[in-house]
């Protein structure tokens, strides 16, 4: 052993120990070890620095950018109303997982999970079904369809451009899936079959709602809206969380009682009464506009506006005067959409409602209206709704047609990943389906530093001689047999995956895949592909992905519960693997 070879592993060792131990951010961890390893002479500054220029790091930067111009534009929220009634647990997670699944083929299953969390929260409410069957199976399907495509999840991506840096060979975006398929589908089997026994319900199907406020509110069905001619019961109206339809206003006519085979109308305004979360999911509904007149007369335009509460003071100029009297929007550039008055809702038109002290004022603004009045004696308090900007759903056509389009150009090999997916990125920022300072927002850097920082270590473990040095031991363990060989490196990158997350350990057992390779000197491409899937197949601990940490505490999870569903899983697709791999692959 080395110099050079003993500080490497010392550094690891120091490294994983401290990410295992201390649970501090990885990025920082990984970042400090790469520095020292920097500082020690073991590697070179430009070694060093590659990992944060390299084509994966920048890939899956614009695959943010993508993603949150697809949520911005609500491109994927008819997932929601295609979900249904079912009559059983079994039948809801299947509706869930199969669809998640296939999105999570072709977006990073990040953002997939983000924007399914609400959609799901929102149906399992409706059906009085607990979300702790459904959060973490969400999070485990997404990450087996991930496995099947390049772009499906980061680690894929990093790995995949890793290994054209060592060998040249660009994967093409559907190889994975020879493995990954037939591992998702063997995933989603053993999922629907024993999810309901081994998750206990951490959370009860229906619990009162915490918030007291409840606000009437109208929405108008725009004229060529996809809710016209359909039904109550089928544009999903019907079973709204903390919210019911109370009445339509039909050019003058009032519908009260609204029985779900009501047909919807253009220009119907439909007055909802419920809490203020419902209310935001109300604002992001394709095909509903706010009814107030008022709104369209503010200055900014409305995919730039949010919700914002605000609470009357007794020194608020206007207080006891209406506010159509008090020109609330003239004055305030902001339209007041509901009052609720000692929780209660108060069930009068907007204009006519007298202001009182402590009268809680939903409002549509600018987000600026929230730092200008924060201060303000006119308002006690002044607080933004997360969350609650409008839909851009008039672009959720462009928005979805870029997305096909990049898939399509990278699956026929038109362009390689990286270009399709800046040259995406680009074009939901000019298109306006996202904003410049939304698209900033997106990308997580954390994640990128973290991989960085991985990818410096991992050259770390090539030029010390590390990963050569490691897959000599590994020969001599599996006295010379590469499946036993494959077996030890995909147990090694699994083990890793859940105790440093899935970036960290595939970019740092990489080297020594690759090194095991050469020492039993068989093509290394079985052993590239046990690492892209084991690390992809983070199941047995929430630390191991952030789709899993995600759902952690929403679902109301506990530690225990990640290793009874995920241990299992995590073994499933180690099987596949072995048998998948080197038929595939050969030796």
């Amino acid at each position: 052993m080395t110099y050079d070879i003993a500080v490497t592993l010392f550094v690891l060792g120091l490294v994983v120990g401290t990410m295992v131990w201390m649970r501090s951010g990885p990025e920082y961890i990984l970042l400090g070890g790469l520095t020292l390893l920097l500082v020690l002479g073991i590697i070179k500054p430009d070694d060093a620095l590659h990992g944060f220029s390299s084509s994966g790091v920048v890939t899956l930067a614009a695959l943010f950018v993508v993603a949150e111009g697809i949520r911005q534009t609500g491109a994927i929220l008819f997932v929601g109303q295609l979900l249904g009634q079912p009559k059983s647990l079994r039948a809801a997670q299947s509706r869930i997982m199969i669809p998640s699944a296939v999105m999570s083929m072709f977006l990073n299953n990040t953002p997939v999970v983000a924007m399914m969390i609400p959609v799901v929260g929102d149906w399992a409410r409706k059906l009085r079904m607990s979300v702790s069957h459904l959060y973490l199976p969400l999070s485990y399907v997404t990450i087996l369809g991930g496995m099947c495509t390049l772009i499906g999840t980061s680690t894929t991506i990093v790995l995949a451009d890793q290994l054209y840096v060592v060998t040249k060979y660009s994967m093409p975006m559907f190889e994975i899936g020879i493995v990954g398929l037939p591992a998702m589908i063997a995933g989603l089997v053993y999922l629907l079959a024993f999810s309901k026994r081994l998750l206990p319900e951490r959370k009860p199907a229906f619990t009162r709602l915490d918030d007291p406020r409840e606000y009437t509110v109208e929405m108008m069905v725009a004229a060529g809206s996809p809710l016209v001619n359909k039904t109550i019961e089928e544009a999903g109206l019907r079973h709204l969380p903390g919210m019911y339809l109370m009445e339509i206003d039909r050019k003058g006519h009032i519908l009260a009682a609204v029985g779900p085979s009501e047909v919807l109308q253009a220009d119907d305004r439909l007055v909802f009464v419920g809490i203020v979360e419902s209310i935001v999911d109300l604002q992001r509904f394709p095909g509903l506009t706010l009814a107030g007149d008022q709104a369209f007369k503010l200055d900014s335009p409305r995919s730039e506006r949010c919700l914002i509460e605000a609470v009357v003071s007794g020194s608020c100029p206007y207080v006891r005067m209406t506010i159509r009297d008090a020109r609330f929007r003239s004055n305030y550039n902001a339209v007041v959409i509901a009052v609720a008055r000692d929780g209660k809702r108060v069930n009068k038109k907007i204009g006519d409602i007298e202001m009182q002290p402590g009268d809680t004022l939903l409002l549509e603004a600018h987000p600026s209206f929230a730092d200008i009045q924060r201060n303000s004696r006119d308002f006690f308090l002044v607080s933004r709704i997360e969350d609650s900007s409008p839909l851009r759903d008039e672009k959720v056509w462009i928005a979805r047609t870029l997305l096909c389009g990049m898939l399509i150009v990278v699956a026929v090999q038109w362009m390689t990943i990286l270009k399709a997916s800046m040259l995406t990125a680009c074009a939901m920022i000019v298109t306006g389906c996202c904003r410049g300072s939304e698209a900033k927002r997106s990308i997580d850097w954390g994640v990128l530093i973290l991989i960085g920082a991985g990818v410096g270590i991992g050259q770390a473990l090539f030029v010390s001689g590390t990963g050569e040095w490691i897959g000599e031991g590994v020969k001599s363990i599996a006295a010379g047999r590469p499946l036993v060989a494959l077996a030890l490196i995909y147990a090694l990158t699994m083990v890793l995956t859940n105790l440093i997350t899935a970036k960290a350990a595939a970019v740092l057992v990489l080297h020594v895949a690759l090194g095991t390779a050469a020492a039993l000197g068989v093509s290394h491409m079985p052993f590239v592909i046990a690492v892209m899937m084991s690390a992809a197949a983070s199941f047995a601990t929430p630390i191991g992905y952030q789709t899993n940490l995600m759902v952690y505490g929403p679902g109301g999870y506990r530690y225990s519960d990640f290793m009874r569903l995920g241990g299992p899983l995590s073994i499933i697709v180690w099987i596949v693997t072995m048998i998948v791999a080197p038929i595939a692959w050969p030796f």
